[in-house]
C-alpha cells in the first residue's frame, strides 16, 4: 500500500506528496524570546515598525491557533520541544527487532468520498486532516527516527508515549493524554508454524487516528476495504470507531489461528495414543508455547477493552462503547479457548507420558514372561550339570546311568514349561486368559 498509487484520485489542487507552505509563526514561537531581545538592540530603528510587527505576530499565532484547533493537529509548540529537547533523550529502536525503512500512507475519507496514498511530505498532514472527518495515518518501519520524533511534534504526542512506540516489548495497554488516547494491541501471526506477536501503538486524536507498525504487513487489509468499498457503518462515524474497527479486526484474528490449533490437538491425541515418539513431544511443547505467546498477547487486551468500555473519555462516544461490548465478548471467548486447548495440550502430554510407560510395562512383561518360562528348564539343566561321580555312590545321581535318562530329562523341561505357561494364562498374564 505503501508504494502505490491512490486507489482514489485526489481531488485537484490536493497532492499528499506536495510540499506544503511553512507556517508563519508557530514554527517560529520558540524563537520568540531571541526576538525579544534582538528588538532591545533595534529600538532606534522606529517603535512603529516594532508595533506593526507585534500586531502581525498576533494575528498569525490566532489564526494558527484556530486552524490547529480545527484539525486536531497542529505545529511544534515551545513547550513540546522544550521536553523534546530537555526533558528526553532522542528516540531509538528497539536493537532485539529487525529496523525497517520508514514508510507513512493516509487514508482519509467522509461519508462519500476518500483518499488513499503514501504520504511523501509529512508538512502536508495538517492540511489533510483539516480537509476531511477522518484520517488515518499509518506508519510503518522506524528505521527514519526523525521522522517519527517530526510527526510526534506536529501532532503533539508525548515523547514517553512515542518512546513506547519504539519499544516492541510493551504489554497491551491504554493511556489516556487529555483529549488524546494512547492505545497498544499485539498483533497475532503465524510464521513458519510458530506464532510471533506484533505491537501496534494507535492515538486516537480528536480526527485523526495514528497507527504505527514496526514492520510491512498485518491484519488491517479488511478495515481498508469495508473504507474503500463504504460497507458498514464505519465511513459514516467519527475517528473512535476506526480505532474500535483496528481492535476488533486485531481480535478477530486470533480465531483463524485458534480452530487450526484445534485441529493439530486433534492430529497429535490420533499419533500419541497410536504410535507415542519423541517428535510428536517436540511439537506438542511448541504448541504449548505458542499458546502462551496468544495468552500474553490477549489477557491485557481484554482489560484494555473494558477499561475503553467502563471508563470514561471523552474522546470515545457512547455509542462506540456499545461496539466495544462486542471486542470485549470476543475477547473473553479467545481466552476461554486458549485456557481449554492449553488444558488439552496438558492432558495430551499426560497421555503421551502414560502411553511410554505403558508401553515400558509391556516390554517389561514379556521379559517376564520369558524368564519365567525358562526358569524350569534352567533349574533342571543346573541340576544335572553337577559334577557327582556314580561310581562313589548309588545316589549321585542315578538316572544319568539310566538307559532313558537323557529323554526323561528333556521331557520334564518340556512339561514343566507347558505348567507355567498354563499357569501364567489362567492369571491373565498372557493370551487373554481371566484372572484368578
Amino acid at each position: 500500500m505503501v508504494d502505490e498509487e491512490y486507489s482514489n484520485p485526489v481531488p485537484d489542487g490536493e497532492d499528499i506528496g506536495k510540499p506544503a507552505e511553512k507556517p508563519s509563526q508557530d514554527e517560529n514561537a520558540p524563537r520568540s524570546a531571541h526576538g525579544a531581545a534582538d528588538g532591545k538592540t533595534s529600538e532606534g530603528s522606529g517603535k512603529g515598525d516594532a508595533s506593526s510587527g507585534k500586531a502581525k505576530s498576533a494575528s498569525s499565532k490566532s489564526e494558527g491557533a484556530t486552524s490547529a484547533a480545527k484539525s486536531g493537529v497542529g505545529h511544534k509548540t515551545a513547550a513540546h520541544l522544550d521536553e523534546t529537547a530537555h526533558g528526553f533523550v532522542p528516540l531509538q529502536p528497539d536493537p532485539n527487532y529487525p529496523v525497517f525503512d520508514t514508510h507513512v500512507s493516509v487514508f482519509a475519507y467522509g461519508n462519500d468520498d476518500f483518499i488513499e496514498g503514501p504520504l511523501t511530505d509529512v508538512e502536508k498532514l495538517p492540511e489533510i486532516v483539516s480537509k476531511w472527518p477522518v484520517t488515518w495515518v499509518h506508519v510503518v518501519g522506524f528505521k527514519n527516527v526523525d521522522l517519527l520524533e517530526r510527526l510526534g511534534a506536529m501532532l503533539t504526542l508525548h515523547h514517553l508515549a512515542l518512546e513506547d512506540v519504539v519499544n516492541l516489548d510493551q504489554r497491551p495497554k491504554i493511556e489516556d493524554y487529555g483529549r488524546k488516547l494512547f492505545v497498544v494491541v499485539r498483533m497475532i501471526e503465524d510464521v513458519d508454524d510458530r506464532v510471533e506477536s506484533e505491537q501496534l501503538s494507535m492515538f486516537l486524536l480528536e480526527n485523526c487516528v495514528i497507527t504505527f507498525d514496526s514492520d510491512p504487513g498485518d491484519c488491517l487489509e479488511p478495515v481498508r476495504e469495508r473504507i474503500r468499498k463504504g460497507r458498514g457503518h464505519i465511513r459514516d462515524h467519527g475517528p473512535d470507531h476506526l480505532l474500535y474497527a483496528i481492535i476488533d479486526t486485531v481480535i478477530d484474528a486470533y480465531f483463524p489461528l485458534l480452530e487450526t490449533f484445534g485441529e493439530r490437538l486433534e492430529a497429535l491425541e490420533s499419533s500419541i495414543l497410536a504410535d507415542p515418539r519423541r517428535e510428536l513431544i517436540v511439537e506438542l511443547h511448541g504448541l504449548k508455547r505458542d499458546l502462551l505467546t496468544m495468552r500474553r498477547s490477549i489477557w491485557p487486551l481484554r482489560d484494555v477493552v473494558n477499561s475503553m468500555i467502563r471508563d470514561t473519555y471523552p474522546s470515545i462516544s457512547e455509542e462506540t462503547r456499545i461496539y466495544l461490548r462486542d471486542c470485549y465478548d470476543h475477547s473473553v471467548r479467545i481466552i476461554d479457548l486458549i485456557e481449554n486447548y492449553r488444558q488439552v495440550a496438558s492432558d495430551l502430554m499426560d497421555v503421551y507420558l502414560s502411553s511410554v510407560s505403558n508401553r515400558m510395562n509391556e516390554v517389561m512383561k514379556v521379559l517376564t514372561v520369558i524368564s519365567t518360562i525358562f526358569i524350569p528348564p534352567t533349574f533342571i539343566a543346573g541340576i544335572y550339570g553337577m559334577n557327582f561321580m556314580t561310581e562313589i555312590s548309588p545316589y549321585n545321581m542315578p538316572e544319568l546311568t539310566w538307559y532313558y535318562g537323557y529323554p526323561m530329562c528333556l521331557g520334564l523341561m518340556f512339561f514343566m514349561t507347558v505348567g507355567v505357561l498354563f499357569y501364567l494364562y489362567r492369571r491373565g498374564m498372557i493370551g487373554g486368559g481371566r484372572a484368578l
